[in-house]
């Protein structure tokens, strides 16, 4: 395809923004490294998580395993750096569940048709934002022509630079995109070599708690005003698995949703219980943590009308910028759970909170 998009920086002398080569050495490297792990043993179910969220609960609490059991159902986890990474490895068959943002599941969808939505979290607008240093002159989006901004490659906040981007009247070709992990970013971003990091909690809140970097703008839009009366970036948290394996085992799909609607329902009212046990994992401060996870939104539920309509807009925006090869319906990759039948007790699935 032809990416109009990049005016991809690099970086020296630490090398933080790799170029197109090694960026399509490192995701073949994922692929393959992906597709050496063993196949799923009969009765079980591998999850691909990252540090924050519902999932890592659920693995820390030991709920799902026990939730499970009646099914003859073990569980294998894996850690994932960020959502991309995940889905690349979803789609070579080496996980069967797993959850990310808005966008990683746009790229994922067209690179595999077995790709599918199960269930959504509402949007969490407030949990992504650019950021610019507290002592930067930038203050406004329409500022960063011309400047340099850090972000994770095809995540969630991926979108929210683009639509931030159109809405402020600044075409995509003209600011320079330094595509780097978290970790990467941040460094970047606090010895002053990018003009602006586009991320999500928790790192945001770490990032304006230790630096004191201002947002720019979030999810909400301007001033949290949105866009006729709509999010500009709705921040929603899906959880995806792959054809092969929703149709195989419905119960199994069903009864892990089931499990991360229980922790949900437990996680919404403990936020300082929460923040503590996720401390040490991610490796943030609890009360950093705190501020993230008020800015956090609970409830897994099914894939109404709007979470497809807004995901549309998401693959939509992507592929009008020439970052998706090819157009894609989101519908088409929406899972519908079987309805229970004489040999399956409707408590076996899901509630779909």
């Amino acid at each position: 395809m032809t990416d109009r998009s990049l005016r991809t920086l690099s970086l020296p002398p630490a090398g933080l923004a790799p170029n197109r080569r090694l960026l399509l050495s490192a995701g073949l490297g994922l692929a393959a490294a992906a597709m050496l792990r063993p196949a799923r043993a009969a009765g079980s179910i591998r999850i691909g998580y990252q540090k924050y969220g519902s999932l890592v609960l659920l693995k820390g609490r030991g709920t799902l395993e026990k939730a499970l059991q009646p099914l003859g159902t073990t569980v294998a986890w894996s850690e994932f750096p960020s959502g991309p990474p995940l889905l690349e490895a979803l789609n070579a068959g080496a996980i069967d569940f797993g959850s990310a943002g808005e966008a990683p599941p746009i790229f994922a969808q067209a690179a595999s048709p077995e790709l599918r939505y199960v269930a959504t979290e509402p949007p969490a607008p407030r949990g992504e934002a650019i950021l610019v240093p507290k002592d930067s002159p930038i203050r406004s989006v329409a500022e960063l022509r011309g400047k340099t901004i850090a972000l994770n490659k095809g995540s969630n906040v991926h979108y929210l630079l683009v639509r931030a981007l159109e809405q402020a009247g600044v075409p995509y070709d003209v600011v320079k995109l330094a595509f780097l992990a978290p970790a990467d970013a941040n460094a970047a971003f606090v010895r002053g070599s990018v003009d602006a990091w586009v991320i999500w909690d928790p790192f945001q809140a770490a990032a304006e708690r230790a630096t004191g970097a201002r947002v720019l703008i979030d999810g909400q839009g301007v001033d949290g005003r949105g866009v006729n009366g709509q999010a500009l970036a709705p921040n929603r948290q899906f959880y995806l698995s792959r054809r092969g394996f929703t149709d195989a085992s419905p119960e199994i799909v069903s009864a892990v949703l089931k499990a991360i609607g229980e922790v949900d329902a437990w996680a919404e009212g403990h936020a300082e219980a929460v923040a503590a046990e996720l401390a040490p994992s991610v490796g943030i401060p609890a009360p950093v943590l705190s501020v993230a996870l008020g800015r956090l939104s609970y409830g897994v539920a099914p894939l109404d009308a709007t979470a497809i309509a807004d995901q549309q807009k998401v693959a939509d925006a992507f592929h009008g910028l020439g970052l998706l090869p090819k157009p894609i319906r989101v519908a088409d990759a929406v899972w519908t759970p079987p309805g229970p039948t004489n040999d399956t007790k409707s408590e076996k699935r899901t509630e779909n909170r």
